[in-house]
C-alpha cells in the first residue's frame, strides 16, 4: 500500500510540515515566554502533539475503503452539528469567539472539522443519482450547510464562516446535476439567506459586530497602524525586513510582540523576514505542488464520489491559501484563517492531515481497482 502512495504529494506534505514546525517554534518562542510566561517550546510541543495525532488518524484513514464513507457520512454531519451547538453553550472563549472545547492541555475547534465532514457528505450524497434529479433533495444539503454556517457565525467566527461557505459554493458548482435544477437550487438558497438576514435585521440583531466591520477597512493599513491596521502594517514591515535572503532563522524582530499572531495568521510574514523572498517562494511552490497532485488524483478518480472529495479538498486548501495571503498582503479583509501546514492550530492541522490521507487513499484505489 505504501508503495502506491503518490510520492510527490507525500514528500511535499512532509517538507511543509517540517518547515511549519520549525517556523512555529521560531515565531512563537518569544510570545510564549514574554506574553504567556510559558516555555519557549510551548506552542511547538502542542503543534507536534497534534501532528502525531493527525498521523495516527491518517494511518487508519489509509486503511479504510472510501466506499464505506456513504454509510456514516451523515452521522459525521450530525456529530458536527451537535458539537457546534454544544460549543456555543459550554465552549471556551478566545479572541471574543466561543469556538473551542477546552480539554485541559489542548483545545479543539469543531468548526475546523465541519469543512472536511461537509466535503465527504456532499460527495456521498450527490454521487447518488437519485439525489440529483429532484429539487427538494438537491437543496437539502445546502440548507444543512447554511445552518452549520449560521452556527459558526454565531460564535462569532467570520473567517471560518466565509471559508466554509466558499467550500460549499465551489463544491456545488462541480456537482453532476442538471443545470436548471442547480440554478433553481442556488437561487432558492440565496433567497432563504437574504430573507433570514432581513428577518434578523428587522428584529435588531447585529449580523456583524463593530470589530468585524472594521476589518473591511483593509486598504492602506499603515495609515491605521495604531488601530485596525496594526497587524497588516507590521506584517509589511516583517516582509520588508526579510528582503531577498532574509535575516536568518530565529532573527525576526517583528515577533518581539510587534506582530500579533505571528505564529498563526501571520506566520508567512515571519517566514519571509527570517528566510527571505527566495525560500518563501519555494515554500509557495510546495503548496501549489500539493494542490496540483490533488487535482491530478481527482482527474484519475474512478467514482464520482471520490472525484468530488478530491476537488472539495483542493478548494479547501486553496481557499485557505488565498484568504490567508490575501489578508496578510492587505488585498482583502483580515479574517484569521491559518495557512495550510505552516500556521499554528491543532484542530486545523488534524483536519488537514486527515484530508490529505483521504486523497492518498483515493489514489491507492485508483491504482488497484
Amino acid at each position: 500500500m505504501l508503495r502506491k502512495l503518490d510520492k510527490c504529494l507525500v514528500i511535499c506534505v512532509i517538507l511543509l510540515l517540517i518547515i511549519g514546525l520549525i517556523m512555529i517554534f521560531s515565531a512563537s518562542n518569544v510570545t510564549s515566554y514574554m506574553q504567556y510566561a510559558k516555555s519557549p517550546y510551548n506552542f511547538f510541543i502542542r503543534q507536534f502533539i497534534f501532528l502525531i495525532g493527525g498521523l495516527i488518524i491518517s494511518f487508519f484513514i489509509l486503511n479504510i475503503d472510501t466506499k464505506v464513507y456513504r454509510y456514516f457520512s451523515f452521522i459525521l454531519m450530525l456529530i458536527i452539528i451537535s458539537a457546534l451547538v454544544i460549543v456555543l453553550i459550554y465552549g471556551k472563549v478566545s479572541n471574543s469567539a466561543r469556538s473551542w472545547f477546552n480539554l485541559g492541555f489542548i483545545t479543539i475547534q469543531p468548526s475546523e472539522f465541519a469543512k472536511i465532514f461537509t466535503i465527504i457528505w456532499f460527495s456521498c450524497f450527490y454521487s447518488n443519482k437519485n439525489n440529483c434529479s429532484n429539487l427538494k433533495k438537491v437543496i437539502f444539503p445546502l440548507l444543512i450547510s447554511f445552518g452549520i454556517a449560521l452556527l459558526i457565525a454565531i460564535q462569532p467566527d467570520l473567517g471560518t464562516t466565509i471559508l466554509y461557505l466558499g467550500i460549499v459554493f465551489f463544491m456545488f458548482l462541480i456537482l453532476p446535476i442538471n443545470f436548471k435544477i442547480k440554478r433553481n437550487s442556488f437561487l432558492g438558497v440565496i433567497l432563504i439567506i437574504a430573507f433570514s438576514i432581513l428577518l434578523l435585521l428587522n428584529n435588531g440583531v447585529e449580523i456583524l459586530f463593530e470589530r468585524q466591520l472594521e476589518r473591511f477597512n483593509f486598504l492602506n493599513p499603515c495609515e491605521r497602524i495604531y488601530s485596525t491596521g496594526n497587524q497588516v502594517c507590521n506584517g509589511y514591515i516583517a516582509i520588508n525586513n526579510g528582503g531577498i535572503f532574509g535575516k536568518g532563522l530565529g532573527n525576526s524582530t517583528q515577533k518581539y510582540l510587534y506582530l500579533p499572531e505571528s505564529y498563526t495568521d501571520f506566520i508567512f510574514a515571519i517566514i519571509v523576514e527570517e528566510l527571505g523572498l527566495i525560500i518563501s517562494v519555494c515554500i509557495l511552490i510546495l503548496l501549489f505542488l500539493v494542490l496540483w497532485r490533488i487535482f491530478l488524483i481527482a482527474k484519475r478518480s474512478k467514482t464520482p464520489q471520490n472525484t468530488m472529495i478530491c476537488y472539495g479538498i483542493f478548494w479547501y486548501i486553496l481557499l485557505h491559501i488565498i484568504i490567508n495571503l490575501g489578508g496578510l498582503l492587505g488585498l482583502m479583509p483580515l479574517t484569521g484563517v491559518p495557512l495550510p501546514f505552516l500556521s499554528y492550530g491543532g484542530s486545523y492541522l488534524i483536519s488537514l492531515i486527515a484530508s490529505i490521507a483521504i486523497v492518498l487513499r483515493i489514489d491507492i484505489e485508483n491504482k488497484t481497482k
